[in-house]
């Protein structure tokens, strides 16, 4: 007997809904949000003198940005650092983490099921597999 599954269809990627629900969930206790951002995806755009190691630490609470919005996209928001204003705009694929600054309870993200790897801003594209994913059981 075979039994032979396949996905045919796309979904949008469920990290921009996680981000929202987490960010809620963490200032709904009373705490501080905070992403890990990959600096190193095409489309970030962040205080580059901010980036060690290729990532850079976000607060995202209300008392440190302008603005935020997450968008199934991308995220962005207003901020200042190290007191010049800049705006921030982060692509949903380079963050890496949501968390909570006072207890470090969040979500760490991997990559999702059938999504290609994010293009990085060196233009080594790194190629994911672009099979669609299935599954096959063989008795």
């Amino acid at each position: 007997m075979v039994l032979e599954v396949t996905w045919w269809w796309k979904m949008t990627s469920s990290r921009p809904y996680l981000l929202r629900s987490l960010n809620e969930w963490i200032l709904d206790n009373g705490l501080t949000p905070y992403l890990v951002v990959d600096a190193n995806i095409q489309g970030v755009e962040v205080p580059t003198e901010f980036v060690t190691n290729g990532q850079i630490i976000l607060n995202i609470s209300p008392s440190a940005v302008n603005g935020l919005a997450i968008d199934n996209d991308a995220l962005h928001f207003s901020a200042r650092f190290g007191g010049v204003p800049m705006r921030v705009y982060v692509p949903s694929v380079a963050v890496m983490a949501i968390y909570a600054k006072e207890n470090g309870q969040g979500m760490v993200f991997g990559a999702e099921p059938g999504s290609p790897q994010p293009p990085s801003k060196n233009g080594d594209d790194s190629k994911g597999d672009s099979k669609r994913p299935s599954l096959k059981v063989v008795k």
